[in-house]
């Protein structure tokens, strides 16, 4: 059984692991596996969203409902899933996480109805949220200091890779049998990283964790979450001032704003306030929330898009994301080493603006769009972009919070990028005008479609110049700083 690694202030600790060593390769494996399970189920449905609407006759209210309940439970609960790694260990939390997504995944599977589905969509959401702040904080607290960003580069890299071929798989499954398919491609995967993950990952947990955990929070922040999306959803069918718009929106405003006010007086919040201090890590935050939100809506219509207006299969469809795929496992590792050498700053401000000119070039797909005339060119581009940011963003995530928070800040970067797609896959369709069975129809799903990719590009180069604007380039955290806070030395570290 592995050793385990209990947090400490040492920036030399001599139980960490090279990334380099055979203990290092299996706990990167089982950790890109395991969070690119949660990944691929984040955008493996997207592709098919058309099969299940036709199979259990649902509109696209209902459909928008199949992801949200996945995304609404991962990103309120993501923050409870770091605070119990940090509190009772994060291989242990990982584990648990695993096995909980694959019974879930069962359930996905042989759902009879659209309530069904929806319900164990959810379920599923909770396992991720248990494992993807697991996945991270593993690999910031078990790696060596000098193999950290290395290790996070390609964490980010391949489960970026996980998630991007996920329509590729999700087509292949489509075509070889149903939508069924693509929920029992899970527990087999699920099963062999938690195997590979209580022999081999080191177990670590922060050691000043103590006290009862923080239930009235978590609870608000999925009513709050809940509420806002709703709300939206509900708006696509009822005027702004109908009761089945307000009050789901007052309730989840309320929540919120009682979530602030619970983790002030908490005694062991899951959001300690302390985090919010460090401007790097507001910043950093802020940045995700714009680039996130629009890459959520812009790659659920996308894939929908392509089979609806283009008249792509199922399976052409996904492959059409396969450059992302390619370009994220050659670039986004080394992109983030460049990070380390030149500072967060000049990545974060450039790749944004390179991914916005992606989703530019998307609006360009009609009924005539042909894949190397017309997608191959946009994808390419756009998955440029992510590898330039995506690296340097996790990074700067974790080195603006103490490394003993490793979990706590993990669970807020992810739970900022998962509350993102949340409201905008919610909100956007709104926006635009899209409801009912449009999803089904070309003439109708073309004018959203191409509204949507533009709100996107509008949210990518705010992103990029927020981040030109708000994060600091090669800076350091101070000796006294890094005592007071009991903070190691970690990639990218930031000024706070």
């Amino acid at each position: 059984m592995p050793t385990v690694v209990v947090m400490t202030t040492s920036t030399s600790d001599p139980s960490a692991i090279a990334l380099s060593s055979r203990t290092g390769r299996w706990t990167l494996t089982a950790c890109v596996v395991g969070s690119g399970l949660a990944g691929i189920d984040s955008t493996v449905v997207n592709i098919a969203l058309p099969d299940i609407g036709h199979s259990l006759h649902a509109s696209f209210a209902t459909l928008q409902w199949t992801i949200t309940a996945y995304t609404l439970s991962l990103a309120s609960l993501i923050l409870l899933g770091g605070a119990l790694g940090d509190r009772y260990g994060r291989r242990r939390m990982f584990v648990v996480g695993v096995l909980w997504f694959a019974v879930a995944s069962l359930m996905c599977a042989f759902a009879p109805t659209a309530g069904w589905l929806i319900a164990s969509r959810a379920i599923q959401g909770i396992g991720a949220a248990l494992l993807t702040p697991a996945s991270l904080a593993i690999i910031q607290s078990s790696f060596r200091e000098t193999d950290r960003a290395r290790a996070i580069g390609a964490w980010s890299g391949l489960s970026g890779t996980a998630s991007a071929i996920a329509p590729f798989v999700g087509g292949w499954l489509l075509a070889a049998g149903s939508w069924r398919w693509v929920f029992l491609i899970n527990p087999p995967l699920a099963v062999v990283v938690a195997a590979i993950a209580s022999r081999h990952v080191p177990d670590s947990h922060d050691r000043n964790a103590h006290g009862r955990i923080d239930l009235s929070g978590a609870l608000a922040c999925v009513v709050g979450l809940g509420g806002l999306s709703a709300a939206a959803i509900a708006a696509s069918s009822h005027r702004f001032l109908q009761p089945a718009v307000v009050v789901p929106l007052l309730v989840g405003v309320l929540a919120l704003a009682a979530l602030v006010v619970i983790e002030r007086h908490e005694r062991n919040p899951l959001l300690p306030m302390a985090l919010f201090r460090s401007r790097q890590f507001n910043a950093t935050n802020a940045v995700t929330f714009l680039l996130y939100a629009a890459n959520g809506v812009a790659l659920l219509l996308l894939v929908v898009a392509l089979e609806t207006v283009c008249g792509f299969s199922p399976l052409l469809a996904g492959s059409a994301l396969l450059p992302i795929t390619v370009i994220m496992l050659v670039l986004a590792e080394r992109f983030g080493s460049l990070a380390q050498r030149i500072g967060p700053r000049a990545p974060m401000a450039v790749g944004p603006v390179i991914s916005a000119g992606g989703l530019a070039l998307m609006t360009r797909l009609g009924p005539d769009s042909s894949y190397l005339g017309s997608v191959l060119p946009a994808v390419t581009v756009f998955g440029l972009g992510l590898a330039v940011f995506v690296a340097p963003l996790t990074a700067t995530a974790l080195a603006s919070a103490p490394a003993a928070n490793a979990g706590v800040a993990s669970g807020v970067n992810n739970a900022v990028a998962r509350a993102a797609g949340l409201i905008a896959i919610a909100a956007v369709p709104v926006l635009v005008g899209l409801r009912g069975a449009d999803y089904e129809s070309a003439s109708k799903l073309l004018g959203p479609f191409r509204a949507t990719l533009w709100i996107c590009v509008g949210l990518h180069l705010a992103g990029g110049l927020l981040a030109a604007l708000t994060i600091r380039g090669r800076t350091t955290v101070s000796t006294q700083a890094r005592t007071a806070t009991g903070d190691t030395a970690t990639p990218l570290t930031a000024n706070r």
